[in-house]
């Protein structure tokens, strides 16, 4: 009896460690970051969400990035109205556990990585509340956080969605080699990427369109000043980014740099919200 027992946890766990690595790769376009160099820096651990995964790294105290997908909102999307969280909570699968209250009065937000707007229409509350775990959020400048960073997950919404019905994104912090980090010891990014990949009717890779925005913006800035080729977000990040797509694919999707597909002249200079 005590042998069929163990073969049947054995079994079990198995099934559950399968099943749980299908459900991230499907959360995630091509492939998992992988670190172009084998420092302490680049490691990270996966973190598995309601709508959205997440690389953590516990060294940081930061995501060094996260992955969701939206689409088009259906009608009874649009009309979801959850109420926004009154708080944040920390994450109780992290090594050293960052709290609310340790960006209070840093001059630093709390930056979502994943947004709460795309995630709460697309998945609902529970998944909302999940996108203010501090496993999510990184220390983003005001004029960061509530102007061009809002504007720019405005546009993918609103604006991207109506080009292409279903598309990948990727986003996290960059840091270079100088460390800074707040009272509470999280690290302070010097700058902030996000990358969507548009796919089509068989899930094949057409477009990809990166962003690289500074700390430092005043928030009014055009979207298009900030639009850079995936190869250069890799370059500044230290990770290889969708690495399971064919090697042409690979190599002429992430060097291209065109927003034209992407309509983004459309909606570069709109006002963010705030």
């Amino acid at each position: 009896m005590p042998v069929l027992i163990v073969v049947f946890i054995v079994l079990l766990s198995g099934g559950w460690f399968w099943l749980e690595q299908n459900t991230r790769e499907g959360m995630v376009y091509a492939g998992m970051p992988e670190a172009t160099a084998s420092d302490w820096q680049h490691w990270y651990r996966v973190l598995r969400n309601d709508g959205y995964l997440v690389g953590y790294s516990d060294l940081r105290l930061n995501p060094v990035w996260v992955s969701y997908q939206i689409k088009p909102l259906s009608s009874e999307q649009k009309k979801r109205g959850y109420k926004r969280p009154s708080r944040f909570d920390s994450d109780w699968r992290t090594v050293w556990r960052v709290e609310p209250d340790d960006y209070k009065k840093s001059g630093y937000d709390r930056g979502h990585m994943a947004p709460n707007y795309a995630i709460s229409r697309l998945y609902g509350r529970e998944a909302q509340l999940e996108t203010f775990v501090m496993t999510n959020i990184s220390p983003q400048k005001p004029n960061l956080n509530r102007k061009i960073w809002q504007r720019l997950e405005e546009a993918a919404m609103d604006h991207f969605t109506a080009q292409f019905k279903h598309i990948y994104v990727l986003t996290g912090p960059v840091f270079d080699s100088e460390v800074e980090r707040l009272d509470s010891w999280v690290e302070i990014p010097d700058s902030f990427y996000k990358i969507f990949v548009a796919l089509d009717g068989q899930g094949q890779a057409v477009s990809m369109l990166g962003f690289l925005i500074p700390q430092t913006v005043r928030g009014s800035e055009p979207l298009t000043k900030y639009v850079v080729s995936v190869d250069e977000i890799e370059a500044k990040t230290g990770y290889d980014f969708f690495h399971q797509l064919n090697d042409e694919a690979e190599e002429r999707l992430e060097r291209k740099v065109d927003s034209r597909p992407w309509k983004l002249t459309e909606v570069a200079r709109r006002a963010s919200r705030y």
